[in-house]
Formats: structure tokens, C-alpha cells, sequence
């Protein structure tokens, strides 16, 4: 008599229940991944209280799209790499790779543990800038529209491009010294921590070439005023630029992980 065995994808979506609770009880990692956008929130809130940047934006509201595209970028990119190489070195990927579970099934729990993880900071962070922040929350259909392909696209580049980078650090120790001077470092050129216009002309022009730029700009065009886009370079959101970059971003990510992932640890040979 055969079995049946479930689908990849039923394996997945119960593969993305077991990652969340897993993402959840490491305590270092939901502080560090989860909070870290809405603590910086705060603290940027508070230091540039009463700045004026630009057509009534204040510290809060303008500083919220950044926090929102790190929080995705954090949760993808960040939190793969790490994960992914830390499962790797305790040859736990190894064990997996061994059990009658699909790859396939691996990778959408992964990017199910994105979403879920993304779509809650995002909740999170939105209301306490609301609440608590005073900042205007974005009601015409077409911005929440824009938010939508912009958080897909930003998520799902962001998720890729975390599992081709899992194989750079050399061990599971090693995976957060590596992978977090990178996500900083694209923060700070990016527009997150420092308003983007004011930074120098090549820092902007080093931050186009990467996909957090994009993400960070896209949320700008979202949660900010639509006559802000003139202090923007070039005057504009550049949202299909931003679409080109993105889908490149997440292509590219693609190709590479299919070539470079790997199940076992290098010595393992």
C-alpha cells in the first residue's frame, strides 16, 4: 500500500508555524530583529523634536518609512543570513537535507517566517508611530497599493539575497560579526538613519546600487506628503526605478543562491 506524502508547499506552511515559534523564543534575536527599527523610532523621534523637515514633516513622520523598510530588511535579509548559517554549522540544514522533506518546503517555511515576522513589526511599528508618535497614517487606496508591491518586492529580494549571503560567514559563530556591519553600512547610506538628500552626492550614488535605497525611498512615497517627492534627488519617488531595482535585486538573488547554497558546513567537503 503506498503513502501519500503531503504536498511541498503543506510542509512549508507547517514548516513557517515551527519557524515563528522558534523566532520567537530566541530573545536575543526578537529584540535585536524585531524591536530594534521601533526602539530607533523613538530615540530619533525624541533627539529631532520640533525639526522641521519640510512641508510640516516632522521627526516621527519622517523618519517612519525608513524604520519600516530597515524592519523589512532586518527581518529578511539579517535574519536568514544569520539563521541559515547557524543551522548550517549545527548540521541541523544536514539532518533536514536527509528527512523526506522537500527543499522547497525549507525555503517557503523561511519565507513564511518573513512575512509573518515582517507583516507584525510592521503592525506594531505603525501603531505606536500613530499613537503614540502622532503620525498621520496614509488613507487614499493608491498609497496603500504602492505599499503593497513595494513591501512584496522589498520582502522577497530582501529573502534571497539573505540565503545566497548565508554562505559567506564561515561559521555559525561568526554569522551576526559578519552580516551586521553590512545591513548598518546600508543603512546608513540608504536614508535611514540620516535624511538622504542632505547625504554626499557619492554616498547617494554608492546607496542606488542596493536594494535598501529603493525600499526606503518607496516607503517615503507611502507615509509621506506627496509634494515632499521635490526634495527628493531628482525631484521625484522614482517608484518605477525603484520596481526595476528591486526586481533585479530579487532575480539576481535567485541565480546566485541556487548556485552558491549549500547543505553542509565547508569542511564537511
Amino acid at each position: 500500500m503506498s503513502v501519500v506524502l503531503p504536498s511541498p508547499v503543506k510542509v512549508g506552511l507547517s514548516r513557517t508555524g515551527l519557524e515563528v515559534k522558534q523566532f520567537f523564543r530566541e530573545r536575543d534575536q526578537l529584540i535585536f530583529t524585531f524591536f530594534f527599527p521601533i526602539i530607533f523610532l523613538a530615540i530619533f523621534s525624541a533627539v529631532f523634536s520640533g525639526t522641521d523637515f519640510s512641508d510640516g514633516v516632522d521627526a516621527a513622520t519622517y523618519f517612519t518609512p525608513g524604520m519600516i523598510a530597515s524592519g523589512i530588511f532586518l527581518t529578511s535579509f539579517q535574519s536568514l543570513s544569520v539563521t541559515i548559517a547557524m543551522e548550517r554549522d549545527e548540521d541541523l540544514l544536514k539532518r533536514l537535507r536527509g528527512t523526506p522533506m522537500s527543499p522547497h518546503s525549507y525555503f517557503i517555511g523561511k519565507i513564511g517566517l518573513v512575512l509573518v515576522t515582517s507583516v507584525l513589526q510592521f503592525g506594531l511599528l505603525l501603531a505606536i508611530a500613530g499613537l503614540l508618535l502622532g503620525v498621520d497614517i496614509p488613507t487614499e487606496p493608491t498609497k496603500w497599493l504602492n505599499f503593497l508591491w513595494i513591501f512584496v518586492l522589498g520582502t522577497a529580494s530582501g529573502s534571497v539575497l539573505g540565503i545566497a549571503f548565508s554562505v559567506v560567514p564561515r561559521s555559525g559563530k561568526a554569522a551576526s560579526a559578519v552580516v551586521t556591519p553590512v545591513v548598518l553600512l546600508l543603512q546608513f547610506i540608504s536614508g535611514v538613519y540620516f535624511v538622504y538628500s542632505s547625504l554626499p552626492a557619492w554616498m547617494q550614488t554608492l546607496a542606488e546600487f542596493f536594494p535598501l535605497k529603493w525600499l526606503a525611498q518607496g516607503m517615503r512615497s507611502v507615509f509621506l506628503p506627496d509634494g515632499f517627492e521635490v526634495n527628493e534627488p531628482g525631484g521625484s519617488w522614482q517608484l518605477g526605478l525603484g520596481a526595476l531595482v528591486l526586481s533585479a535585486w530579487l532575480v539576481v538573488g535567485l541565480l546566485v543562491a541556487q548556485r552558491v547554497f549549500r547543505w553542509t558546513r565547508r569542511d564537511a567537503g
